[in-house]
């Protein structure tokens, strides 16, 4: 995006992606082919100098067993205020999507939140997150198709939609400047 969006910090990234793979065990062709992405890539990532998108940070989070917040999440304080426009934001590569963490799982809890801002064009095809994933969507301006390939719904402002995020799903902008809060719930 060039819209001025906040650029996640690599070096937190590529730490955490370390972290984890080496909490699973995983040498970086091993977590490379698991996650369907290049081990140069993933090799660039953890050394803080790749451009990781949505959707390879999404896969490498399936592929760990560990959600998305868990590879972009910041240190937490006690209170934290995120104002419009902040926070560690990942575009998507197939879609002019964009989801910005809002708040990750704590201790003992398994949900993230993420506002997200959508413009018309390609959907954003999300693959199966891990088994029990469910994702609540509540639309804050404009439209938006969302929810499972195969059933989508059309949302206006104000509408709430829960869906199974642990299958194929899509999330597409009707109208420009349409922003949404996404919840998701790790079982």
């Amino acid at each position: 995006m060039t819209d001025g969006t906040p650029r996640l910090p690599l070096d937190r990234i590529a730490a955490a992606l370390r972290r984890e793979r080496t909490r699973a065990g995983l040498s970086l062709s091993e977590l490379a082919k698991r996650a369907g992405i290049a081990k140069s890539t993933l090799s660039q990532l953890e050394s803080a100098t790749g451009n990781p998108s949505l959707e390879t940070l999404w896969a490498l989070g399936v592929a760990l067993g560990v959600p998305f917040s868990t590879l972009v999440e910041p240190p937490r304080p006690a209170v934290q205020v995120i104002r419009a426009g902040e926070g560690p934001t990942v575009p998507s590569e197939r879609s002019d999507y964009a989801a910005t963490l809002l708040s990750s799982s704590p201790p003992g809890a398994r949900r993230d939140i993420y506002f997200l801002r959508v413009e018309p064009g390609p959907a954003r095809e999300s693959d199966p997150h891990t088994p029990g994933t469910v994702e609540h969507l509540i639309v804050g301006t404009g439209r938006v198709l969302a929810g499972p390939d195969d059933e989508p719904v059309e949302l206006a402002a104000g509408d709430y939609l829960s869906y199974p995020g642990d299958v194929p799903h899509i999330c597409q902008a009707l109208e420009p400047d349409t922003t949404c809060i996404m919840i998701m719930q790790h079982t």
